[in-house]
């Protein structure tokens, strides 16, 4: 298998790349536009090794693509590269149109003209919106939020490219992945490098809204089994058995640190802040594949990762805190008095 993987160089991508590098003796060539959230020392330890390549392009630049697909020739391709933080789309919306519409078209159109055996491209359960139980993947698409609109139409896009054109394409819908190397925007970051610090832990409105948490390395998992079992055309839900509020998954994380839930602070609530999402994984499932991270053994090994690696984190929560007004409006990078 020569598989191509976008967005190598990110939280997921990164995760799944070492994954497969690990499992298979497969040639993996990452592409990746190496933007604010990825880094090029995610994998480092493979930059010697012959089954890996980098290589530095943009899937808004078509050119870019055609190059790397006249070059290395993939068989397989695991579209993972998206902006994907929310409250960034809502202050602007036009990369994520961008990245995660013109780039997932142009990868499918452009790879109209290659024998590829399997396209994965990646949604998120965000795409159906809130809901009160769990959804299956034939479910109304409800998006919400300037990044779920943009991901609900990629998927739609790709979903009509194997209508269409009988191109190999499945889609897969995660729930929230949290582990190690994901860039401190996201909450589960957020909350341990500050508790790690002992710096406030802040919270947008009451902290109800509720979220399935999934260990990455089950989302590597679940996409290793779709690129040898799935079925083209199909969708596919990924999701943990594990969901909590975000203030529980606060205190949950406070709790391992030995940390009061004093430290603990709330904000204005964010716009288009679903209240809940909930799928049902059991297509999935009767494939074969099923959690092996419950959220008790993965959110320890998350803290452990984080603690242990203060040189790749540290930067980038400064950078975070620097660019983003709600994580500093309340924290004000100062440690509680409790």
């Amino acid at each position: 298998m020569r598989l191509l993987v976008t967005g190598g160089l990110g939280f997921i991508g990164s995760n799944f790349i070492r994954y497969m590098l690990n499992k298979y003796d497969y040639e993996i060539i990452n592409f990746d536009k190496v933007t604010y959230c990825a880094d090029i020392n995610n994998l480092r330890e493979f930059e010697n090794d012959n089954r890996y390549h980098l290589v530095i392009g943009d899937l808004c630049r078509k050119k870019d693509i055609i190059k790397i697909l006249s070059i290395y020739e993939p068989t397989h391709i695991v579209h993972l590269a998206a902006e994907s933080h929310v409250s960034n789309s809502i202050e602007d919306s036009e990369i994520f149109i961008e990245s995660n519409v013109v780039g997932t078209y142009n990868l499918l159109e452009l790879s109209k003209g290659y024998d590829i055996e399997r396209i994965i491209v990646t949604d998120s359960d965000e795409v159906y919106g809130p809901v009160d139980g769990y959804v299956k993947e034939d479910a109304l698409l409800n998006p919400t939020s300037p990044y779920s609109a943009s991901k609900a139409s990629a998927s739609l896009i790709s979903h009509s490219y194997y209508h269409m054109f009988k191109l190999p394409v499945i889609n897969v819908r995660p729930s929230n992945n949290y582990g190690p190397y994901q860039y401190p925007e996201k909450v589960v970051p957020i909350f341990i490098t500050n508790a790690l610090r002992e710096l406030r832990l802040p919270i947008q409105g009451d902290g109800s809204h509720r979220r399935n948490w999934l260990y990455v390395e089950d989302t590597c998992s679940a996409i290793d089994l779709l690129l040898h079992k799935g079925k083209n055309g199909e969708i596919y839900n990924i999701g943990s058995k594990f969901e909590c509020s975000i203030k529980d998954l606060a205190v949950i994380i406070l709790g391992r640190l030995n940390l009061p839930r004093s430290f603990i602070t709330f904000s204005e609530e964010r716009l288009s802040d679903d209240y809940r999402y909930g799928i049902d994984t059991t297509k999935i499932e009767n494939l074969g594949w099923k959690e092996e991270y419950y959220f008790a053994k993965g959110i320890g090994e998350t803290i452990e990762w984080y603690r242990n690696n203060v040189n790749w984190w540290e930067s980038k929560v400064m950078q975070y805190a620097s660019n983003f007004k709600y994580y500093n409006a309340e924290n004000q990078g100062e440690k509680t008095n409790s």
